[in-house]
């Protein structure tokens, strides 16, 4: 396998890719990772190191041919600097924070805003919101008949947690929008009601992503997101389960680069 890497890894030198995400995934328990670089069309693992850090993501970049850093357009990214200061540091690419990522950081608000407001509830004897977590957490869209015919008495009541869904639903049309300048308008209405909501954890949410309001536009520009890197992900967990973990990382490398690559492994026999 290392060998077939190295021969697929060499053969790869002259590509062009023209969009990339860049993620992280757990490698050992604790708090391990790896992070890694993706081709977003072909759906294939460009790069892996050890680590989360800006010298990991430095590495990343370093170990792509010249021609992959110089001709990639846009990177799909979140928030945590580390990669954001490493796109910036070797690339001239703009970038795109993953409205999958956006989604997370709103749903991880409300769920936080129903947890405090739970426990005074039950406290006064009301129960309404117990076992309610899924429902504020998941598309509606994909809810049953049965469990939209409980959840819609709980979003339609006077609660802090009907609220905070309210306001994580309504970002999502902000992904909708043809123009960069009209989503720009929307998501200034839609900070003045997360911050007017009393809602800290609504309004710690809503003051990052003004601060990352610029990486949020560009995706009008580009339209690209980690969704690749969050499938290939999912594959990485497959192999690491297969081998019951790893504890050597040049291993767990290997391994992805041949499963998750897209590398010409073939031998190539000289004659």
């Amino acid at each position: 396998m290392d060998r077939a890497v190295a021969r697929g890894l060499e053969r790869r030198a002259s590509e062009e890719v023209e969009y990339m995400g860049i993620d992280e995934k757990s490698f050992r328990k604790g708090h391990s990772y790896v992070s890694h670089l993706c081709d977003l069309k072909k759906g294939r693992i460009l790069a892996v190191e050890e680590g989360r850090d800006k010298e990991a993501a430095d590495r990343l970049w370093a170990s792509l041919p010249a021609v992959m850093r110089d001709g990639v357009r846009a990177v799909a990214v979140d928030m945590w600097p580390a990669f954001m200061g490493s796109i910036l540091r070797n690339t001239g690419a703009e970038m795109v924070h993953d409205k999958f990522h956006v989604a997370k950081h709103m749903s991880e608000a409300v769920d936080k805003v129903r947890r405090s407001e739970n426990k005074v509830l039950r406290q006064d004897g009301d129960d309404r919101p117990t076992g309610s977590k899924y429902f504020w957490l998941k598309n509606p869209e994909t809810l049953s008949g049965e469990a939209w015919d409980l959840f819609e008495p709980l979003k339609e009541a006077t609660l802090k947690t009907a609220r905070a869904w309210g306001i994580k639903e309504q970002l999502r049309y902000f992904w909708e929008y043809r123009d960069r300048g009209w989503a720009a308008k929307f998501f200034a209405k839609w900070y003045i009601w997360a911050i007017r909501s009393k809602l800290g954890p609504v309004k710690k949410v809503a003051r990052m992503l003004k601060r990352h309001l610029p990486g949020l536009l560009t995706y009008f520009r580009h339209r690209i997101t980690n969704a690749t890197a969050e499938g290939l992900n999912s594959r990485i967990q497959g192999i690491k389960v297969a081998a019951r973990g790893f504890r050597v990382f040049e291993n767990y490398r290997t391994r992805i680069l041949f499963y998750c690559g897209k590398l010409d492994l073939s031998p190539g026999f000289s004659h």
